[in-house]
């Protein structure tokens, strides 16, 4: 095996409706049948009510750079072809935040603020993972 192999997703159950739609080219993301409350990352309870009441609930693939920072030295051997790399926190249009680095960019070229729109790439020995890239 590669060195440079990412580490395997292993969906959950509570997850799993999550790569679902990854795998769809969709970014879902749980919403409580309580109260409303859309939440990334999935959680069995709502964190604003606590019910345990939720479905799958596809939202806009854009938002905007809430934070980031610039990865010059890769946390795993994974990455280590991809250094230096941007990670993101993204404050996604419906108001759940996501975090997920940016393709095809400079890091430098990263400012919070930035518009970002996911785009789905399937990943040798992890599936189909949502990535940011930078909107015109």
């Amino acid at each position: 095996m590669s060195e440079n192999v990412r580490p395997a997703i292993e969906p959950t159950e509570i997850s799993q409706g999550y790569w679902d739609g990854c795998r769809e080219g969709r970014l879902v993301v749980q919403r409580c049948t309580a109260c409303g409350t859309l939440r990334h990352y999935p959680q069995l309870l709502c964190p604003s009510c606590y019910s345990g009441a939720v479905e799958w609930h596809e939202i806009r693939p854009t938002g905007t750079i809430y934070s980031y920072t610039i990865a010059r030295r890769p946390f795993d051997t994974g990455w280590k072809d991809s250094a230096p790399y941007a990670l993101v926190i993204v404050e996604m249009d419906d108001g759940v935040r996501m975090m997920g680095d940016i393709l095809n960019v400079d890091p430098d070229a990263v400012q919070i603020g930035g518009r970002v729109m996911v785009e789905f790439e399937e990943m040798p020995g992890q599936g189909v993972v949502p990535r940011f890239r930078l909107a015109n």
